[in-house]
């Protein structure tokens, strides 16, 4: 199918035999939101349900459309990681006036207003990468950037995370979106870098961001700068260990997925779940690589 968003069908076709036919509404296409996908698919046909699917390429509008979109399809629940917390009001109150329910992945809202939610805490992602500096910094004052997301939803709660708990003598420096794409976020790095070639720490919303923001560095000659990261991807292991970064915050896409679709089912079916639940999240550094849980896999 065809529209403002990129659409397609799992096990396509009208549900039968009772089987649930819930549409997926995903935000971009980082690893995380590719991962998120593969585990969502996979946990879809695992329980029997036909999932329809959408891609909202990190824009509200294309958002609201796809929702749209899912309507017309009928689904009976709408899993939905958003682009924006600013516009997830509209989106669900649409779904809601169609009595289509929706659930909700990595951020949560009024939980009177949605099906359910599997949320990353990702105020304490940020938390966690900048008590990683002030223990690194140990007392001294040092200078730190910021490359950022896409403005909204999951940047803004990290980033907000991340600068409130930096210690006293921490600077932020510089931030600059890197609209979770590699290509942008080299870009932002190397002007980060030539403004301030004083530059210790930069925080970087997602590992596929950081490792462009590593290469900037390194070719203006500031391999020095210490990169904290998140999503614990097993590149990002591997750059751990070789010490292109100095840590990273493990939020396994592949268990936020599979909640996702298991949660989704058992409230629809009005079985017992959580209806909040929580991704768990943990620091990972040099030391830890080895015993860090997989990203884009569950054990659940």
């Amino acid at each position: 199918m065809s529209g403002c968003g990129t659409f397609s069908d799992s096990d396509a076709g009208a549900a039968v035999d009772g089987r649930l036919t819930l549409g997926f509404v995903n935000g971009g296409g980082s690893q995380f939101h590719t991962c998120l996908q593969r585990t969502v698919e996979t946990a879809a046909k695992n329980n029997f349900a036909t999932l329809v699917t959408a891609n909202s390429h990190q824009d509200a509008g294309t958002e609201l459309a796809n929702i749209e979109h899912m309507i017309a399809r009928q689904v009976d629940a709408i899993i939905l990681q958003t682009v924006s917390t600013d516009a997830l009001e509209k989106d669900i109150a649409k779904a809601r006036s169609a009595g289509i329910p929706v659930f909700l992945t990595s951020v949560s809202t009024d939980p009177s207003d949605i099906l359910g939610a599997v949320v990353v805490d990702l105020e304490a992602v940020g938390r966690l990468d900048a008590q990683w500096i002030a223990r690194d910094a140990d007392g001294r004052q040092v200078r730190v950037g910021v490359i950022a997301g896409a403005p909204g939803a999951a940047s803004d709660l990290l980033v907000g995370g991340f600068t409130a708990a930096l210690p006293a003598r921490a600077k932020v420096v510089a931030t600059e979106p890197g609209m979770f794409d590699a290509a942008k976020a080299r870009k932002a790095a190397a002007g980060m870098i030539q403004d301030h070639p004083d530059l210790d720490y930069a925080f970087v919303a997602n590992e596929q961001m950081a490792f462009a923001a590593r290469k900037a560095f390194d070719a203006a000659g500031a391999g020095r700068v210490k990169i904290v990261t998140v999503n614990g991807t097993d590149e990002a292991l591997v750059a751990l260990k070789d010490g292109r970064f100095a840590a990273t915050v493990s939020n396994s896409a592949g268990e936020t997925g599979e909640l996702a679709v298991r949660n989704t089912i058992e409230l629809l079916r009005g079985r017992k779940a959580e209806k909040i639940a929580k991704t768990p999240i943990r620091l990972i550094t040099k030391g830890t690589a080895d015993t860090a849980p997989f990203y884009c896999e569950s054990a659940l």
